[in-house]
């Protein structure tokens, strides 16, 4: 029994590994490219427009809505990260009705790498925002004697958005391989429906705690910049 889609090697030579992982993440991405072109080719702007169309402009909608409500006063800055983010897993995840498929997302290093996307975002996003010395001193707030725990919690944090994602893929994909070989007919398909499940609330989970980290990081460069601007503004 596997646990990981790391285990199944197509071609190994030195260091260079070439397994189920990487292939079916580059066959994600490329799906993803592919349906971006064939969706935009052809979009309008009347009332009379397709069903592809419709879907992507509420599936667009529904994500600016969701950052806007966790804090981010302009969601179309922010939609390209969370919004490929959150299309990736969800389409690594609902791929599992294959037969031959397994998600990406149940090995530890995309897990890591998607979070490591989301350390690097957090300043990125934040010293946009607030530029570089605004956001650095959000690390000694309220004192400086908090920085080596904020440094910490940075760390911390990257380490469980990527354990948890990948715990709960592989904890699925494990469940489902047991049950397959006590009853193979009736609990595959049950636990196929709830790993599709699983994996659309996964990567709901994963593109939200993104974005708290995010509006975290512009929010409290914000108030600092803010105060700055009101001290200014006093001695004058």
């Amino acid at each position: 029994m596997k646990l990981s889609p790391d285990e199944t090697i197509f071609w190994e030579y030195g260091f260079i590994t070439i397994n189920l992982t990487i292939v079916t993440t580059w066959a994600v991405m490329v799906l993803l490219v592919v349906a971006a072109l064939l969706i935009t080719r052809k979009l309008k702007t009347g009332i009379q427009i397709s069903r592809w169309q419709c879907f992507f402009e509420m599936l667009v909608v529904g994500i600016n809505d969701q950052i806007e409500e966790i804090g981010l006063k302009n969601p179309k800055e922010y939609i390209g990260f969370i919004g490929t983010l959150f299309l990736f897993i969800v389409i690594s995840n609902v791929l599992i009705i294959l037969p031959w498929y397994e998600p990406p997302t149940g090995s530890l290093s995309t897990t890591t790498a998607l979070a490591i996307c989301v350390f690097l975002a957090v300043p990125y996003f934040g010293i946009a925002k607030t530029g570089v010395l605004g956001y650095l001193k959000t690390y000694i707030q309220p004192t400086f004697i908090m920085l080596p725990f904020n440094l910490i919690s940075d760390i911390t944090r990257t380490l469980a958005l990527a354990v948890r994602l990948f715990g709960n893929m592989m904890s699925g994909g494990l469940i489902i391989a047991i049950l397959l070989s006590i009853t193979p007919f009736l609990f595959p398909i049950v636990m196929k429906v709830l790993g599709l499940l699983t994996g659309v609330v996964q990567a709901y989970i994963f593109a939200i705690l993104a974005t708290v980290y995010i509006a975290a990081a512009v929010e409290e460069g914000r108030k600092k910049k803010k105060q700055k601007t009101s001290i200014n503004n006093k001695k004058n």
